[in-house]
């Protein structure tokens, strides 16, 4: 059972995405803009795997991503899904390289019943129809193999997709085919790429291939972009599904080559005190070269920066040998961190005692002066009634009889007398 969305966005996905089980899937990103639709009148259709065309709306019909509309062939007519609308089309038109002065068919109609019985009569057909083709092809001795076979939506033509290394007289295959089958008979020659790309499948990565999702050019590879990026030439991980190499091989092939250059060539040496050093291997995008002492063995291996390696070359230039490749590099002691510390729910008390006490300090400051100012009076008058008293008994002391020192002795004795005072009569 099919779940479809109100908004005709197809089934189970946003309006913009479409299914996401269609090939080669164009990602809408102004489908919601209100007005989108009407700012252009070409439409894309896709048909079986990766076929897509280019058609022009000119009954002014209501179309959302996801519709199945009856579009003009020749002859006749032909069925697709509306996978692309609005104003992304012309750009797709010029990113396929579409001439200017190409004919652009109409959409005829939105499918009918009727139109789709007609479709599925047709395409339950094609399974047999690419079985009864490559017998015939084996029996005419031809060097080719054909991949699929598309019937038009009426049924009055079908498309026979073939791989050939080399250029194939099919003419005598075309005439036993028609009579075969009682259909009109296009054929078209497509690589293994684009072979893989219409089966489709999972690549050694876990993702969909990406010629079934997203290329549309194919580039050739070669073994040399494997070379650049220190790839093991293992045919086995090297081809893809098409029994090629990887296209992804080329994906980082630029950056390689930029951080090659700043490495020195593999074949220069590296003397110093101890002996000669020779490449092993190197790690191009961290920068890293590894040497032995051998050159055909891992021994006494040492690896550093290529910065340092052009170093040593230079010195050696120059007629010195180091006494060692490592740089001289103090280590720098890191002080961990904590990164627990940033969730604890206690990380802000510090600085909230720190408020608390310039909160009281700014209180104190703030107090009523006439509080602040009859504390400091008392605080001044203290000080000044004892410098008074103690004038006042020294002033006594001088005007009478000093008492000798044994006397004073008994009197502190027997009355607990200050010895500064003067005993009373």
């Amino acid at each position: 059972m099919d779940y479809i969305l109100h908004n005709g966005g197809g089934g189970l996905c946003c309006k913009s995405c479409s299914r996401q089980d269609n090939k080669l899937n164009t990602y809408d990103w102004l489908a919601d803009i209100p007005g989108n639709a009407e700012e252009s009148d070409m439409v894309e259709v896709q048909f079986k795997n990766t076929r897509k065309g280019y058609f022009r709306n000119s009954n002014k019909l209501d179309l959302q991503k996801g519709d199945i509309v009856a579009v003009e062939a020749n002859p006749g007519h032909d069925i697709g899904v509306v996978t692309l609308t609005g104003r992304l089309v012309p750009l797709q038109i010029k990113k396929a390289n579409l001439k200017p002065d190409v004919e652009i068919k109409r959409i005829y109609r939105k499918a009918k019943p009727v139109d789709m019985e007609k479709y599925n009569e047709a395409k339950s057909r094609e399974h047999a129809t690419m079985i009864r083709s490559r017998q015939i092809a084996a029996d005419l001795n031809l060097d080719m193999k054909i991949g699929d076979v598309e019937y038009q939506g009426d049924g009055n033509k079908a498309i026979f997709y073939y791989i050939a290394d080399e250029r194939v007289d099919f003419r005598q295959l075309i005439k036993v085919l028609a009579e075969a089958f009682r259909v009109r008979i296009e054929m078209k020659q497509i690589g293994a790429r684009q072979e893989a790309g219409r089966i489709g499948g999972i690549g050694p990565c876990g993702r969909e291939l990406c010629c079934a999702t997203w290329m549309t050019s194919f580039v050739s590879v070669s073994t040399s972009a494997a070379r650049y990026q220190d790839i093991s030439l293992n045919p086995q991980k090297l081809a893809g599904q098409c029994a090629k190499l990887k296209c992804c091989l080329n994906y980082e092939i630029d950056c390689y080559v930029e951080a090659q250059k700043r490495l020195p060539s593999r074949e220069i040496e590296l003397q110093i005190k101890e002996g000669t050093y020779y490449f092993f291997k190197a790690d191009i995008l961290s920068n890293q070269i590894t040497y032995s002492t051998d050159k055909m063995l891992p021994a006494n291996l040492m690896t550093i920066s290529g910065k340092r390696a052009f170093e040593v070359i230079n010195l050696n230039k120059k007629g010195i040998k180091p006494d060692s490749l490592l740089e001289e590099v103090q280590p720098v002691v890191k002080k961990a961190i904590d990164l627990l510390e940033q969730e604890s729910l206690t990380r802000f008390d510090g600085s909230k005692a720190k408020n608390n006490k310039k909160k009281k300090k700014k209180s104190n400051n703030n107090q009523p002066q006439h509080e602040n100012g009859g504390q400091q009076q008392q605080a001044r008058e203290k000080p000044k009634e004892q410098k008074a008293e103690n004038n006042s008994t020294n002033k006594e002391i001088k005007g009478g009889d000093k008492p000798s020192r044994n006397k004073s002795k008994k009197n502190r004795r027997n009355h607990h007398i200050p010895s500064n005072k003067k005993k009373p009569e």
